[in-house]
């Protein structure tokens, strides 16, 4: 009898981690795919670099404050501070740089497109630094999202040269990177700090380049000639996508497999490209429309075949 009642209350506790892995996928989706026009809206007053220090000192500011409230640690052990600093400089300060300015440099909705090619590139990383296998399944995947970058760059980018495609292979970079130390955050395994402590100094950390950048190089405008739709997207950015988006993204990778975690990705280029067309007034032309079906097709084929029992 007690042996019935411990698988009951295993299989309600299996129910209730699904659950919130779902809940938390749906939300970093949401979060991240609206962040796309926000950040577009705030490009129009503030530049790159100026974006991105107010935005992570904003984000180390907020996390460790509240770390330091709830009275966790944030002493981070020797042996974790690598780990911290590469995961960090891949996942924050590499994709959401390259992200600024690929956005100045082609249209919102195939940005987030390209972006969102990363599960295919953590699947490859994958096989490369942790030793996971590649089923023929992964590799159709693989190509059908290559098929949708081809698709989405096309005749016109590549009869321009250069410049047609210097916004494409900035936001390839920028999910080369996010893949990256996605899996390196796999790869580091058990972490003993919390993942609010964690991120919170990852901030620190990419927030000291970027202010010495934009000292150097920039001359923002005065907060007070910004537009209202700056500050609004600004306030969205701040607080969903760069606080709690990336705090939950880190907690769902440590907690799950590569492919569990980034399947969250699924969502997120769909509500980027509907939320652009709708705010920003881009069209959805069938090249578009074509290139976001194959790369959905190429996540859902790479993330959501069932794994084999080992």
């Amino acid at each position: 009898m007690s042996l019935t009642i411990a698988r009951a209350q295993l299989a309600r506790l299996r129910h209730s981690e699904r659950l919130t892995a779902l809940l938390l996928i749906a939300t970093i989706g949401l979060f991240w795919g609206g962040n796309w026009p926000a950040v577009r809206f705030i490009l129009m007053d503030v530049p790159p670099f100026t974006l991105r220090t107010i935005g992570f000192t904003t984000g180390a500011l907020l996390l460790l404050s509240w770390a330091r409230w709830r009275r966790l640690p944030l002493r981070v052990p020797a042996d974790e501070w690598p780990w911290l600093i590469a995961t960090g400089l891949f996942t924050i300060l590499g994709f959401n740089l390259a992200t600024a300015f690929a956005q100045l440099r082609m249209p919102t909705s195939q940005a987030a497109i390209i972006a969102f090619s990363m599960p295919c590139w953590a699947l490859l990383m994958g096989w490369w630094l942790l030793g996971q296998r590649i089923t023929r399944r992964q590799w159709l995947g693989l190509a059908c999202g290559q098929a949708g970058l081809l698709v989405l760059l096309g005749p016109t980018a590549l009869a321009g040269g250069t410049r047609g495609l210097t916004g494409p292979l900035i936001m390839l970079g920028a999910a080369l990177s996010w893949a990256l130390g996605t899996v390196l955050i796999k790869k580091r395994g058990v972490w003993q700090s919390h993942a609010v402590v964690v991120t919170g100094w990852q901030f620190v950390i990419c927030a000291l380049p970027m202010f010495v950048m934009m000292v150097i190089t920039e001359s923002p405008p005065p907060p007070a000639s910004w537009q209202a739709s700056t500050w609004l997207a600004l306030g969205y950015h701040l607080l969903f996508s760069i606080t709690l988006a990336q705090m939950l993204w880190f907690m769902n990778v440590n907690r799950l497999s590569v492919a569990q975690a980034t399947i969250s990705t699924l969502i997120i280029p769909t509500v980027g490209v509907s939320s652009a067309i709708l705010l920003l007034g881009e069209p959805l032309s069938a090249k578009v429309f074509l290139a976001l079906l194959l790369t959905l097709a190429a996540v859902a084929i790479v993330m959501l075949q069932k794994r084999k029992s080992p």
